[in-house]
């Protein structure tokens, strides 16, 4: 009776930081991306680290790193999928590694997604507000909420080659499984062997019974 409880109190602990990652995330982004829209002129870069880190103020209709500009109704629909289904699926986790992860890209998605319903032109196709941009990485322009993205798609990655579960348990190597299969099959041959030595012999029916012989005589 104690272990369903335990699960159940792994399982609030690790919705509560997927919430937790997520409220920090949403927060972080739109207070920085109202920041942004209040002091930095628009399309003028600024200097932060020389050419490694930069400000460049725009509005981007697309996707992540300002990618296909004209899908943004797509892509409104889709970040909607998203955060439905993380939503939908949080309460299969047990792992707080993995409850931080989806928790970092539910606020990626959120965070962007305010913006595609809340910002101009009109609801569902409002323009992302990117600002960060690094030319020695990569040519586009991107915010907070793609780097929480990213950074949660990398993690994630990491714990599936890591072979950790929803559950916070360790899948099995090849190795670690034929080594638990060996160990099972030696232990149930073990056991077989001490059910024969526990069984009782059976009568010989040749064996005399009551002082008789197997003939029915008297042995004496």
């Amino acid at each position: 009776m104690s272990r369903p409880a335990s699960r159940a109190k792994v399982s609030v602990r690790a919705i509560a930081a997927l919430a937790f990652a997520a409220v920090v995330v949403v927060a972080l982004d739109q207070g920085v991306k109202a920041l942004v829209v209040a002091n930095l002129p628009y399309g003028t870069v600024v200097p932060v680290l020389g050419n490694a880190l930069q400000l460049l103020y725009v509005r981007n209709p697309g996707a992540a790193f300002s990618f296909a500009v004209n899908m943004t109704w797509v892509f409104s629909i889709v970040s909607t999928a998203v955060v439905v289904a993380i939503i939908v699926f949080a309460r299969r986790i047990r792992s707080m590694w993995w409850a931080l992860v989806l928790g970092m890209l539910l606020g990626g998605a959120l965070g962007n997604l305010l913006d595609r319903l809340f910002r101009e032109p009109g609801f569902g196709r409002g323009h992302v507000v990117d600002f960060i941009s690094t030319p020695w990485m990569m040519p586009a322009i991107y915010n907070i909420a793609d780097s929480f993205i990213c950074i949660s798609m990398v993690i994630f990655v990491l714990l599936v080659i890591l072979g950790v579960n929803l559950d916070g348990t360790r899948a099995l190597s090849a190795k670690q499984q034929r080594r638990a299969d060996g160990s099972a099959a030696s232990t149930a041959a073990s056991d077989a062997d001490v059910s024969r030595a526990s069984r009782p012999l059976v009568d010989d029916p040749r064996a005399p019974r009551d002082g008789r012989d197997s003939l029915g005589h008297d042995a004496t």
